[in-house]
């Protein structure tokens, strides 16, 4: 059983290398989803921190990854250990400045399924995993990008069609009227942070054609 650790247990374990804490994270991007997979082992892990969110969200502005700065802040001394390196963002630059974080207080970060530590034994920086990182960033951002651009195309094909559903006939509503309502404004924030249209569907109460009419529109006036 894995075990959690809360303030008033942090007592006592303030002196590095006295205690050390061996923290597993865990995140998937939606409320659907488990951390299941993520938590193979998890039994030999003083605590299991999982978010629920998109990785286009910092990992300081989880609710998960301000946990564990908290326990750096109050002197804890940690191990650890994420998934894959996926599960720390999706935007490079996040991923090396919070690597580089963790590294100023010569805490290193174990990537389980890929082997990777960012760290080496004399605490210096591990060349091999920021090599690794970068180059899985950039084909990460290189995919993204063509996703966009294949959703562009895809949809100005389907206007030269006349299959495109854009506002309703006989409406004179504009686009920036529609993306201006209180709850499809609300709408384009979750969904420009990454969240799904499944998950931002609920959220703001709207049906999923609705959100998916929503993001088809941020696509086409980015």
């Amino acid at each position: 059983m894995t075990k959690s650790i809360s303030k008033l247990d942090l007592n006592g374990i303030h002196p590095k290398n006295e205690k050390t804490i061996q923290v597993l994270y865990t995140r998937v991007s939606t409320i659907e989803q488990t951390t299941d997979r993520q938590k193979v082992g998890s039994e030999a892990y003083d605590l299991v921190i999982e978010d629920k969110c998109s990785g286009t969200i910092s990992f300081f502005e989880r609710d998960g990854g301000k946990r564990i700065k908290s326990l750096l802040e109050q002197g804890c001394y940690i191990i650890l250990s994420v998934w894959s390196i996926d599960r720390l963002g999706r935007d490079i630059r996040d991923i090396l400045n919070t690597i580089h974080y963790f590294n100023e207080k010569g805490i290193c970060i174990h990537f389980v399924s890929q082997g990777l530590k960012t760290l080496n034994e004399d605490n210096s920086e591990n060349s091999i995993t920021k090599m690794v990182i970068s180059i899985l960033g950039v084909v990460g951002e290189m995919e993204r990008n063509a996703i966009k651009e294949r959703t562009r195309e895809g949809i100005a094909l389907a206007k030269l069609k006349g299959k495109f559903i854009g506002r309703v006939k006989g409406s004179t509503e504009d686009t920036l009227s529609f993306l201006s309502k209180p709850k499809n404004k609300k709408a384009v924030d979750l969904l420009k942070k990454g969240y799904s249209i499944t998950e931002v569907s609920k959220i703001v109460s709207l049906s999923y054609n609705s959100v998916s009419k929503i993001s088809k529109l941020i696509v086409i006036n980015a």
